[in-house]
């Protein structure tokens, strides 16, 4: 085992510089750069630019020299530990995205938590009592859940709480938590507004969990070895915990990699319907406004997340999965 981490943990590195390239060259594919937006945006509203001036900021930014050089610049500050500065908001990218990307992770993870939560019991449940009452519920229920969008169920529960509580949801902080340093109170009214966009993200990953995990464990339970352990007079909560269900979360442990950076990427409008300081929307912006320092940096951080994720979710299959040996012959 330690010797497929290490193995894993060098092909991280390897992944995350091929990755970093690809993400620079794409963010450049749009013709034009940061400047040429800028100038365009100047433009739309009636304002001039000097020319001398544009110079100067392509000459300060390195934008007019060749991708290769401008990409060496920007891996070799991050190695330093400096993601560079944003073209947009004239500031160090490290101070605009740990906030961001921190509510990012704080709000997809209390999500993935509230997914495996809710789906676990309900798709054990649909699978030992097949075709039942609350098996047929629970599929009607995934069902719908996969064919909302996240973004239209946010609208609803928005217009609900404001219709019928006089409530809005919005963000993620009342606004003297906003810029305050974490404490008990800060905590408790982050959990009052997060419940909202936690509740939107977790509906439709749980639905598929559900049908995911009810179709593995109905798979399991028809095989030889379940029919053995009911012979031997075990429990019915033991014969289905201890050996079926460990087998049937496979392809669930299997997506955590991909999970969490999912989110992130599929709750930008989410965030944008909500008014959500996390890192989905910074993402989109920097992207259409090609402030490519910005947008690199967020997308190292989400395959970081990604890399991470699938090593904690091989491991967590060899752990739970006597018949998966890493380096076996």
């Amino acid at each position: 085992m330690v010797q497929f981490i290490i193995r894993r943990l060098i092909a991280m590195l390897l992944t995350l510089f091929a990755i970093s390239f690809v993400a620079f060259a794409i963010i450049q594919l749009p013709p034009g750069d940061y400047l040429t937006s800028y100038i365009a945006s100047l433009a739309a509203t009636g304002d001039q630019v000097d020319p001398r001036v544009i110079e100067n900021l392509r000459a300060q930014y390195g934008l007019g020299e060749p991708y290769l050089v401008q990409y060496w610049k920007w891996l070799a500050g991050i190695l330093q530990g400096n993601f560079g500065s944003s073209f947009e908001w004239k500031r160090p990218v490290t101070e605009l995205i740990w906030g961001r990307l921190g509510n990012s992770i704080l709000v997809e993870g209390l999500a993935v938590i509230v997914m495996w939560f809710i789906a676990l019991p309900i798709g054990i449940y649909a699978a030992v009592r097949k075709y039942s009452l609350g098996d047929y519920l629970a599929t009607v229920a995934g069902f719908i859940g996969l064919a909302v969008p996240n973004f239209l169920f946010a609208l609803i529960l928005m217009y609900l709480a404001y219709t019928w509580f006089g409530t809005t949801l919005g963000g993620l902080f009342s606004p003297e938590f906003e810029t305050a340093r974490w404490s008990l109170p800060r905590i408790w009214d982050f959990f009052a507004h997060a419940w909202a966009p936690v509740l939107v993200l977790a509906t439709g990953g749980t639905a598929e969990l559900i049908r995911i995990l009810r179709a593995n464990l109905l798979d399991e339970l028809k095989k030889p070895y379940v029919v053995t352990a009911r012979a031997k007079g075990l429990p019915e909560w033991k014969v289905i915990l201890k050996y079926p269900v460990r087998l049937a979360l496979n392809p669930l442990i299997s997506t955590i990699g991909w999970l969490l950076p999912a989110l992130v990427s599929g709750s930008v409008i989410v965030s944008v319907v909500m008014n959500l300081p996390t890192a989905g929307p910074m993402l989109l912006r920097s992207l259409t406004t090609q402030d490519m320092y910005l947008a690199g940096a967020i997308i190292l951080l989400l395959s970081v997340l990604t890399v991470i994720g699938t090593l904690i979710s091989d491991i967590l299959l060899a752990l739970i999965d006597p018949r998966i040996r890493y380096g076996a012959k």
